[in-house]
């Protein structure tokens, strides 16, 4: 700054010595002329030779011309106008610095006759510079503790344009904590100083950077700014401070552990070490401690064990900051775990009601609840059981439900029930519970006894032995337990002559049917009774079922020759023409058998004859005719022995002995003559004696086979008339006589009506028309 005040002083000297010097040569006084600063090359300054009041031909004679001081010519004499002119601007500044006023002397030399004539030009400044600091930035350093009212000096400001256009004073911005004062040097220039209105802190404002503007008066006016940066020294009054006083953080319970589940940040307003700061955990709990670990340096919260919703969902976890001065700040960290559906629904059975009875509507089989360990939707459930089942879920109060009897159940339909229980919560992905529990139905007696068939037929074969099982009545109840258990009995019969009591007998628990005695079917072909079921429940339930019996023939019986009768007193001659033609019926043997079926098909075959070749016997209808003519030299005498035998198993047979006599002719009675009969008898002694020896002869073991078969058979029949059975007549002529088949000697069954008469000696057999149809004799 000084070394420009020179620079301004040396033209000024120079000046005032050219003007000094002019002066002495000049006789008149100088003029003063002024223009402002800045003016353009050419700018008219004055018109001399009107001043000068000379012609402007005479300036150009005398060679009038503008001598400045120096070497540089500030200005131009035209010879043509008389002019004085401007060679260049002119800058106050330059020319006279901070000197008030700014004069510039000059000569006008005139020749012929030589002439000085002196002039001044006052230049006026104009405010063409702006304000201007040494240094466009200044640092400071200030104490935070620095009480109001400090003064800080500040670097000042210069402005080369001088009075109003020259500086006049400072000003700052912001001025929240500064203003700026003026200070008036004694050598005219003024300095600016920063006074502190309010307190500073460091921690709230480290750093001040204010704009310190220097304004000068002029028109309009200029300024000029400079940076002020303040640095606001620390001291150890700030303790550290959270960015947040409560966090809040949100963690899936299964986050993996060593995680990072929120990071904690403080900060403290000092610097250095009073603004160095490390964390740690206040006053943790234990379980805090496993759970979770705290960086000292970075405040990360970092995971060190699995978390569980259903165990623990929230941790408040309280956490301090201290820096190196001691002071400290508090914060606490809310850690909300998240619930993950990873639980699945929990069923609790309160109760179950089994076995349930049947037909009664809307019994409870089952209370239970419902339960989540999750929360939200994750723990929202929902329960149903299967459709197709008879029952029906209803929600009761919470998570309680009941599982209730849709309708009336029928045990004997379904018995036992599998209700599977499916709980579903509503998380993603959702889990489901299930469980089956077995509901029994309990019996009603609501089933009477059902028989396996709604009628039974039973055969019997004639002459079985007593206590004889015949066949098994069954029924079946759909009712179980006692309900089931079936009771069979024979039901009274409506025939009083029927006397089923003594023909047949039951057993109580199985249904098996015995015949108490032996059963003859030529006295009892068929009968029937009925046989209840009754089951033990309360009340007993029965129902009963028709039993029909057919006793089955057996062939127990010989055929019995009804015609010719072989127990009469005298034996039956038949009378033979003499003159008969083959073919001629002899006789015909009627004989029936009282078994049926093939027991009852009677064959007959001609044994033994005393001329053979002359009669032969018809086998199904035996009938006796002659095979040839009679000759002379035939007996008159003939004895046949026909065999009568039936078609069963083993084969029963009877013999019938015919005589026959021949005569002329049927116009005298024939009669038997005592000789006759007594050779008949000697001569059937003989036929006797060689039919045993053959028989013998054949096989001794079977003769033995037929007496013992025999002897049973009458021991049976003895002890069946000894039990009051039916009884085959003896000595005398059966009442009816029964050929089931149809197919035997008769067509058809008849009664018939025989008269014998013995006084004449001859034997008249007459068939009279039937009595009784076999349709009436024979049992339905």
């Amino acid at each position: 700054m000084e070394a420009r005040e020179e620079c301004f002083l040396k033209p000024r000297q120079v000046l005032l010595l050219f003007v000094f010097l002019g002066g002495s040569l000049a006789g008149s006084g100088a003029r003063r002329y002024s223009v402002a600063e800045e003016k353009e090359k050419g700018f008219l300054v004055a018109n001399l030779a009107k001043d000068l009041g000379l012609r402007v031909e005479e300036l150009a004679e005398r060679r009038a011309q503008a001598v400045s001081k120096g070497n540089i010519q500030y200005f131009h004499l035209s010879h043509q106008t008389g002019d004085l002119l401007l060679v260049e601007k002119l800058d106050r500044e330059e020319l006279c610095g901070s000197t008030e006023p700014c004069v510039l002397h000059f000569q006008i030399l005139l020749h012929n006759p030589l002439q000085f004539i002196t002039n001044e030009l006052e230049i006026i400044d104009v405010n063409d510079n702006a304000p201007e600091f040494f240094e466009n930035a200044m640092q400071l350093k200030v104490l935070e503790s620095s009480p109001p009212g400090t003064i800080i000096p500040l670097g000042n400001a210069v402005d080369l344009d001088v009075g109003r256009n020259g500086l006049q004073n400072y000003t700052v911005f912001p001025t929240s904590h500064f203003h700026v004062r003026t200070r008036h040097r004694r050598d005219g220039r003024k300095h600016p100083e920063l006074v502190l209105d309010r307190a500073l802190d460091r921690e709230e404002q480290p750093e001040l950077s204010l704009t310190l503007t220097a304004l000068d008066g002029g028109s309009p006016p200029r300024s000029g700014t400079a940076q002020v940066h303040i640095l606001v020294l620390d001291i150890n009054d700030n303790a550290p401070e959270f960015t947040q006083s409560l966090y809040e953080v949100h963690i899936l319970e299964k986050s993996p552990v060593g995680s990072v589940i929120i990071t904690v940040s403080a900060s403290d307003l000092d610097t250095g070490n009073f603004g160095a700061i490390s964390y740690a955990f206040f006053h943790a709990s234990e379980e805090i401690l496993k759970t979770f670990q705290l960086n000292p340096i970075t405040g990360d919260i970092q995971l060190v064990k699995g978390l569980d919703y259903e165990t623990m969902n929230t941790y408040e976890v309280d956490i301090e900051a201290k820096d190196g001065g001691g002071l400290s700040g508090k914060c606490t960290v809310i850690v909300q775990v998240v619930d993950v559906n990873d639980n699945p629904p929990e069923l609790t059975l309160t109760s179950v009601n089994s076995p349930i009875p049947e037909n009664l509507a809307e019994i409870v089989v089952a209370v239970f609840s419902v339960a989540d360990l999750d929360s939200g939707d994750n723990g929202k459930v929902t329960c149903f059981i299967q459709n197709d089942l008879p029952f029906i879920l209803k929600p009761s109060i919470e998570n309680f439900y009941t599982i209730v009897s849709e309708g009336a159940l029928d045990r004997e339909s379904r018995a036992e029930y599998n209700i599977t229980i499916t709980v579903t919560d509503m998380g993603t992905p959702r889990l489901t519970t299930q469980h089956t529990i077995t509901v029994q139905v309990s019996d009603v007696n609501d089933n009477a006894p059902a028989f396996t068939q709604t009628s039974y037929t039973l055969f019997v074969q004639e002459n079985n032995s007593p206590a004889l099982h015949i066949g098994t009545i069954s029924a079946t109840d759909s009712d179980s337990g006692s309900n089931a258990h079936i009771t069979y009995s024979l039901l009274p019969t409506h025939d009083p002559q029927l006397a089923l009591s003594s023909l047949i007998s039951i057993n109580a628990d199985n249904g098996q049917l015995f015949a108490l005695r032996s059963l003859d079917y030529e006295a009892l072909q068929t009968f029937e009774f009925r046989v209840g079921a009754t089951d033990q429940g309360s009340p007993a339930l029965s129902s009963q079922v028709l039993v029909h019996v057919l006793v089955l023939d057996a062939n127990d019986n010989a055929p019995f020759v009804l015609y010719p009768l072989q127990n009469a007193s005298a034996p039956c001659t038949e009378l033979l023409p003499r003159a008969a033609e083959p073919g001629y019926l002899v006789t015909k043997v009627v004989a029936v058998d009282r078994d049926s079926g093939q027991n009852a098909w009677l064959s007959f075959q001609l044994l033994k004859a005393t001329e053979p070749g002359l009669f032969n016997v018809w086998a199904h209808n035996g009938e006796v005719r002659t095979a040839r003519l009679l000759s002379e030299r035939d007996a008159l005498k003939h004895r046949l022995l026909l065999l009568v035998k039936d078609n069963g198993n083993p084969q029963r047979s009877a013999s019938v002995t015919l005589h026959v006599l021949v005569v002329d002719g049927f116009s005298q009675p024939y009669l038997p003559l005592p000789e006759l009969a007594h050779d008949f008898t000697q001569e059937e002694d003989s036929l006797t004696l060689y039919l045993v020896i053959a028989l013998a002869s054949v096989s001794s073991v079977f003769l033995l086979s037929v007496l013992l078969f025999v002897g049973v058979r009458m021991c049976r029949r003895a002890r069946a008339t000894s039990l009051g059975g039916c009884s085959v007549p003896g000595g005398h002529f059966p009442g009816h006589l029964v050929d089931v088949s149809g197919t035997g000697t008769l067509a058809q069954s008849y009664q018939y009506e025989v008269c014998l008469t013995g006084d004449s000696g001859t034997t008249d057999f007459k068939f009279f028309n039937p009595i009784i149809p076999s349709s009436l004799l024979q049992d339905p």
